[in-house]
C-alpha cells in the first residue's frame, strides 16, 4: 500500500515538473503571450471566453477562480454533433457517463452510484437551479429543460462549492450560460434527423432593439420512436418474448424557453414535458410492455435585478417559482401501478458585492426556500390499492460570506464559507479555502481545501411501494464530503496550455441504496466512508487557423473504507481526445472525438468491459448557401459494443449501450 502511495505521488510530481520547465527550454523560440509581436488573434486563443461566473457568483479571470475550471462553448456543441447535455459533458476530463434507457446520468471523478439520481452535482441555468425538490436530481439527458442550440457556453466548476451553493454542490457545480436575443438576430429554425426513427424541431425567435430590450423566444419538439430489437438475456423465455422488446424505447418531448431583459431586469422561463418508454422491464415490472413508461415536467420562472452603482457596489437580487412532476406508470401482471412525485418551491436570494482598496473583493449574501409541496405517491389503478401517499414541505434560510484579497501581485487569498439551516435535520457550516499563486505570467499554481454536504431528499428516507422493491428509512443523516486539490496550469508558448490536478477527498456518512438481507427489499442507508484518490492531467491548443483540441487522462482510485473494495461504476481510468480539423477556412470543420472508459464492477459484483468509442462531425457554415449550417454525425463510429453498470431496480446488471447510430442536421438563420 506504501509503494502504491509513492508511486502515485511521484507519477504527478514528474509530469508536472516536465510542463513545468517546458516554457524554460522554449523561450528562446516562443515569445510569451502578451509579447507585442503576437497577432492580436492569437493573443487571445485562450482569452474568448475570460471569465468565468460560477466559481464565485461574479465574473473573474479563470486563472482566478477558486476551482478547476473547464469552459465549453456553442461553437464546440455544434462542432462535435453533441445532441444533449450528457453527451457535452462525457467529453470534460474526469466525468464519464452512464445510462440505463431511461436517464442519462454523469459520473465524476471516479464516483457514479447507480441510484443516486445524480444529486451529488449541482446544475443551474444562468444561475438558477435546476435540481428538483423531490429527487434533488439534475437532468442532463432529453429531460434538460433547456435546447442545446440555446447555450452560450458551459462552466464546469469541480471540486465542493456549498460555501456558496449549499446543498448538492458536492462534486462540482455545472452553470449553462444561455444565448441572448443578440446572438439570435431574427429567426431561426432547426431540424434533426437521426436513428431510430428520431427527429428534432426548433424555432427561436431573438433581437436586441434600440430601446434596450432584449428578448429571445424558442421552442422544440423531440421524438425518437426507438424502433429498434433489444435482447435481455435475464428474460430469455417464451413467457417474456424471449428477451426481446419490441417499439418499446421510445422518447420524446417538447421545451419552451424565454428570456427577457430591460435595464438592470431579466425575467427567464424554461419549461419541458418528456416521456419515455422504458424497455427493461425495471422494477419488476412485466416485460416488453410499452406502458411501462416514465413522464417528467420541469419549470421555472426567474425574475433577476442586477445593477452596479457608483461606488462598484454590484447588487443581485432575483425571486423564482418552480415546478416539477414525476411520473412513473410500470404494469405487474397486467395491473397497472402508478408511481407519482410533486414539487413546488418559491424561493429568493440577495447578493452584495464590493471591491476595496483595489486588494479586496468581498461577496455577502443571503438565500431563501420555501418548498412548499414534496409529495410522494404510489397506488394501483384497478383494483385501486394505496401504497403510499407522503405528503410534506420544508423551508431553509442560509447566509454566505467570500472575500478575495490579493495578498501580493503574484498571490490571491480566496476564503468563503456559508451556513445553512434546515426545518429538518438542523445546520451546517461548509468552508472554502484557495491559495491562487501566479509566479510568472503563464504559470498558475492553486491549492484547494473545501467541504460540501448533501442532505437526504425525500425521497430517499420516506419512499415506499408497500414492501415491493423499496422501503423507507426515515433516520438518514447527511453526508460530507472534505477536498484537497493541487491545481496546475501553464501556458505552453502561443498556442498549447496544460493542465494537471492532483486530488484527494472523503466522504462520510455516504447515503447508499443497499439490498437489506432480511427482507430483499432495497433501502437507503449512511453506511460507508469513502476514499478517493485523482489524478487528471490535460493539454489543449488553439490555433488561429481554426484547429483546435484537447486530449486528456484521468486515473482515480476509490475505495470503501468499510470494505476495502472499489465503488460500483467507477473506471479507474479515462481518457479523452477532441479535435476540430477546419477543412475549409470558416466553413468546413471536421470534429473528432475519442473516447476510452476502463472496466467498471457492477451492482451485483461482476465487471463490465472497457471501450472506446468514436464520433465524428462534419459541420458546414455558409457553405452552399447563406445564414445555412449543417451538420452530419456520426456516433459510436465502429459499433463498439459496451454496457453500464445500472442500479438494483433492475434485474440486469448492466444495460448495452446503442452501437453505430448517425444524425443529419439542418439551422437556418433569416
Amino acid at each position: 500500500m506504501v509503494k502504491r502511495k509513492i508511486n502515485f505521488f511521484w507519477i504527478f510530481i514528474s509530469i508536472n515538473f516536465l510542463i513545468l520547465i517546458f516554457p524554460f527550454f522554449a523561450h528562446a523560440q516562443l515569445e510569451p503571450l502578451d509579447s507585442p509581436t503576437l497577432k492580436t488573434d492569437e493573443r487571445v486563443l485562450f482569452q474568448d471566453i475570460p471569465s468565468v461566473y460560477g466559481a464565485s457568483k461574479y465574473e473573474q479571470k479563470i486563472a482566478e477562480a477558486p476551482s478547476s475550471v473547464t469552459i465549453i462553448t456553442s461553437e464546440e456543441i455544434k462542432k462535435y454533433g453533441y445532441r444533449t447535455l450528457a453527451d457535452t459533458l462525457r467529453s470534460v476530463r474526469g466525468f464519464y457517463g452512464y445510462y440505463d434507457r431511461n436517464y442519462s446520468y454523469l459520473g465524476v471523478r471516479g464516483f457514479g452510484l447507480p441510484g443516486d439520481y445524480n444529486n451529488r452535482i449541482l446544475l443551474l441555468i444562468d444561475g438558477h437551479r435546476i435540481n428538483d425538490n423531490v429527487y434533488e436530481a439534475p437532468s442532463f439527458g432529453t429531460e434538460f429543460p433547456l435546447d442545446l442550440d440555446l447555450i452560450d457556453r458551459i462552466e464546469i466548476i469541480r471540486g465542493p462549492s456549498s460555501s456558496i451553493y449549499g446543498a448538492d454542490a458536492f462534486f462540482g457545480v455545472i452553470n449553462v450560460i444561455t444565448k441572448r436575443g443578440r446572438h439570435v438576430k431574427g429567426a431561426e429554425v432547426s431540424g434533426d434527423a437521426g436513428s431510430f426513427y428520431t427527429y428534432k424541431e426548433r424555432a427561436s425567435y431573438g433581437n436586441r432593439f434600440h430601446n434596450g430590450l432584449e428578448i429571445l423566444f424558442s421552442g422544440s419538439f423531440y421524438n425518437s420512436k426507438g424502433d429498434q430489437h433489444l435482447f435481455y438475456s435475464e428474460f430469455d423465455n417464451p413467457a417474456t418474448h424471449n428477451g426481446i422488446t419490441e417499439r418499446c424505447d421510445s422518447d420524446q418531448f417538447y421545451s419552451l424557453f424565454s428570456n427577457v431583459s430591460y435595464e438592470d431586469f431579466t425575467l427567464q422561463g424554461a419549461y419541458i414535458s418528456r416521456k419515455k418508454v422504458i424497455p427493461t422491464g425495471s422494477y419488476g415490472a412485466d416485460f416488453n410492455d410499452p406502458f411501462n413508461r416514465t413522464e417528467d415536467a420541469r419549470g421555472y420562472l426567474d425574475l433577476k435585478y442586477e445593477h452596479t452603482f457608483e461606488n462598484q457596489l454590484d447588487v443581485l437580487a432575483r425571486v423564482s417559482y418552480d415546478d416539477y412532476y414525476y411520473g412513473g406508470n410500470y404494469v405487474y401482471s397486467g395491473v397497472g401501478n402508478i408511481d407519482r412525485a410533486y414539487g413546488k418551491w418559491w424561493g429568493g436570494e440577495l447578493k452584495l458585492s464590493k471591491k476595496i482598496l483595489e486588494k479586496n473583493k468581498f461577496t455577502l449574501g443571503g438565500e431563501f426556500r420555501d418548498n412548499f409541496r414534496q409529495d410522494q405517491s404510489n397506488y394501483d389503478e384497478f383494483p385501486f390499492i394505496t401504497y403510499l401517499d407522503d405528503k410534506r414541505d420544508s423551508r431553509f434560510w442560509a447566509i454566505y460570506f467570500q472575500d478575495e484579497f490579493q495578498i501580493v501581485d503574484s498571490l490571491i487569498l480566496n476564503a468563503g464559507i456559508r451556513h445553512d439551516q434546515y426545518e429538518t435535520f438542523g445546520g451546517t457550516t461548509n468552508p472554502r479555502i484557495a491559495l491562487i499563486y501566479n509566479p510568472l505570467q503563464e504559470t498558475v499554481i492553486k491549492l484547494l481545501y473545501g467541504k460540501a454536504f448533501r442532505p437526504p431528499t425525500v425521497y430517499e428516507p420516506y419512499y415506499s411501494d408497500g414492501g415491493f422493491s423499496l422501503k423507507a428509512n426515515p433516520s438518514l443523516d447527511p453526508e460530507t464530503i472534505h477536498t484537497y486539490e493541487l491545481v496546475y496550469e501553464q501556458y505552453l508558448g502561443r498556442y498549447l496550455r496544460g493542465t494537471s490536478s492532483l486530488y484527494y477527498y472523503v466522504i462520510k456518512d455516504l447515503l447508499s441504496q443497499k439490498t437489506d438481507p432480511a427482507d430483499g427489499l432495497l433501502v437507503y442507508k449512511n453506511v460507508e466512508k469513502v476514499e478517493v484518490k485523482g489524478i487528471e492531467l490535460e493539454l489543449e491548443g488553439r490555433w488561429p487557423d481554426g484547429l483546435e483540441g484537447r486530449i486528456s487522462y484521468t486515473f482515480q482510485k476509490t475505495e470503501s473504507k468499510e470494505t476495502d473494495e472499489s465503488l460500483i461504476n467507477s473506471p479507474q481510468h479515462l481518457a479523452k481526445l477532441n479535435l476540430i480539423f477546419p477543412l475549409m477556412k470558416n466553413k468546413l470543420f471536421l470534429g473528432v472525438e475519442e473516447q476510452y472508459t476502463s472496466r467498471r464492477k457492477t451492482f451485483a459484483g461482476n465487471r463490465v468491459d472497457q471501450f472506446f468509442i468514436t464520433n465524428l462531425t462534419l459541420f458546414s457554415q455558409n457553405l452552399f448557401l447563406k445564414n445555412l449550417e449543417i451538420s452530419g454525425s456520426i456516433y459510436n463510429l465502429f459499433n463498439k459494443k459496451y454496457k453500464d453498470p445500472v442500479g438494483g431496480e433492475l434485474i440486469q446488471d448492466a444495460i448495452k449501450q446503442d452501437g453505430l447510430t448517425f444524425r443529419l442536421k439542418l439551422t437556418y438563420s433569416f
